[in-house]
């Protein structure tokens, strides 16, 4: 897909993951709207890139709308990558009782929730779009985990919201054949994020010798490149794809 002449909106691009993949898809030409709760963030990357921050929920239909809408409003929306997520952890009977219920639907909703409603809206948006020379109308890559396969102790909310994104690809994509409009997911491994900051320097080098190779937590501009490499080949559809240097998580 050639991005010049086409914008994106990319959720959760105030930062990490969604930040990199903004200015990758500015790079290559195309007009990106920037998504993400934390408006000032957003509106700062958004300045660096030449592009529009919109403020908001990604699990709210209106803030939503409005990303896909400017982003129409600039040129025909081609591209949707939904970077937005959290991941606070929780055991399901722990030393303070049972898990949250309110914690646990948290997650679910900004995670899946989240996701989803990118993909139903920014899915409508493309069908509207002229086909380009090979049929295809758009694409949405959203965010998954490799804790949807392997999730850890304390992570039953978490992998639960990134399996069901998992298990959403391939339908959404059978359904979306026919206006060619493809869906593809990534599962990170362990990445080098603003919330890796918080921790310290000796647990952060403890987590990047788990990867087999290479040996290193993952760079927020690896993804985003992943990103472009599904935007640049339309044979991949449906698919989740691990993006961890194969690491697998072990049980804690």
């Amino acid at each position: 897909m050639d991005l010049q002449g086409a914008s994106a909106v990319v959720t959760g691009g105030a930062s990490g993951l969604g930040a990199a993949t903004a200015e990758a898809l500015a790079a290559a030409g195309a007009k990106v709207v920037v998504m993400d709760i934390n408006q000032a963030a957003a509106e700062a990357v958004a300045a660096r890139i030449g592009g529009v921050a919109v403020a908001g929920d990604v699990a709210e239909e209106a803030p939503v709308a409005k990303a896909i809408e400017e982003a129409a409003a600039l040129a025909p929306l081609r591209l949707a990558v939904a970077c937005a997520g959290i991941a606070p952890a929780a055991r399901v009977a722990g030393r303070n009782g049972p898990h949250d219920l309110a914690l646990f639907e948290r997650v679910i909703r900004v995670n899946l929730i989240g996701t989803f409603n990118l993909l139903r809206l920014a899915a409508a948006r493309m069908t509207t779009n002229a086909p380009l020379p090979n049929g295809e109308r758009g694409l949405v890559v959203a965010t998954a985990s490799i804790a949807a396969y392997e999730g850890q102790i304390g992570q039953c909310a978490y992998s639960a919201s990134k399996g069901g994104i998992v298990g959403l690809t391939l339908p959404a994509a059978r359904e979306l054949a026919k206006f060619g409009v493809r869906v593809v997911t990534i599962a990170p491994g362990l990445f080098h994020t603003p919330l890796m900051d918080t921790l310290t320097e000796e647990a952060r080098e403890s987590l990047g010798r788990m990867p087999l190779f290479p040996s290193r937590l993952g760079r927020p501009d690896e993804y985003a490149a992943m990103v472009m490499a599904i935007a640049a080949n339309p044979l991949l559809n449906g698919e989740t794809i691990r993006l961890d240097g194969a690491l697998r998580l072990p049980p804690a």
